[in-house]
């Protein structure tokens, strides 16, 4: 396989250019983390009194033998919950793949957390009869310097969309800068033959939402107005890992004892 090879640098994916090893660009969700989330304060800080009030016992204890420990266990709640719904989502994706390619799913092989939505996804192929035109390939952005991979494009009632799985409680509102950041890329890059095609023109999105009381299409708007906030987050991108690094300059002035943040916390 010649797929587009991906590295981390912090909470950041980077994408590499398979012709240039030397041109990394950031992946769309990282691009799309720039949006400010003020829900997942609260809802990191909820994650964390649960488990404080439900496993009150462990911690308790914990808090007597080891208080460091005890503080590490309850802060990372919330990542403990968010690993297992995306090894969930993890799974379900690779099973709905293999059905979307027509693969045949032995229900016996499939783990029972994840039976429901391989259930109503079969449902789906059945009742929407999409034709698939392209599957987990990766789209770059010569242009715009970005990169990204997506679930698929298929037409559906004749006409080609973008769509997204998803298998979260909720849809949130930035799927549609991630299927215009998509669907707006220059080129499709194979992941057999490591060629670039142009991304077909679509007439807009969807997300296919997979719980496992059941399914549910959604069309979601990803124009040109869409993809230019996405764009605005691809500045703040640059600004987040670079630019705000240079903005600030070595004192031309100063007097008495001045100690900066940056040199309390070195010492």
């Amino acid at each position: 396989m010649a797929g587009v090879s991906t590295i981390k640098r912090g909470d950041s994916r980077f994408y590499i250019d398979p012709d240039d090893g030397d041109i990394k660009v950031p992946g769309v969700t990282s691009v799309g983390s720039m949006l400010p989330k003020d829900y997942l304060m609260y809802w990191s800080a909820k994650e964390a009194a649960e488990a404080a009030v439900t496993n009150w016992d462990i911690v308790s204890q914990l808090v007597q033998r080891d208080p460091a420990g005890a503080a590490d266990y309850l802060k990372n709640a919330h990542r403990r919950k968010s690993k297992a719904a995306s090894d969930l989502g993890t799974a379900a994706h690779d099973y709905f793949e293999r059905l979307a390619r027509g693969e045949t799913v032995n229900d016996r092989s499939v783990h029972m957390d994840v039976k429901p939505h391989v259930r109503w996804f079969r449902e789906f192929l059945q009742e929407v009869q999409p034709e698939f035109l392209y599957m987990e390939e990766t789209v770059w952005s010569d242009s715009h310097r970005y990169a990204g991979s997506f679930d698929a494009i298929a037409k559906v009632d004749g006409e080609v969309v973008i769509l997204d799985w998803k298998t979260s409680k909720s849809i949130y509102d930035s799927v549609a800068l991630q299927l215009s950041a998509y669907r707006y890329a220059d080129r499709i890059i194979l992941a057999e033959s490591g060629e670039s095609v142009d991304v077909p023109e679509m007439v807009g999105g969807a997300a296919l939402h997979v719980r496992p009381e059941g399914w549910a299409l959604h069309p979601v708007k990803c124009d040109r107005t869409v993809f230019d906030t996405f764009l605005h987050l691809r500045g703040v991108f640059d600004w987040e890992k670079e630019g705000k690094k240079k903005v600030i300059g070595k004192p031309i002035a100063s007097g008495g004892e001045f100690v900066t943040g940056t040199q309390r916390r070195a010492a």
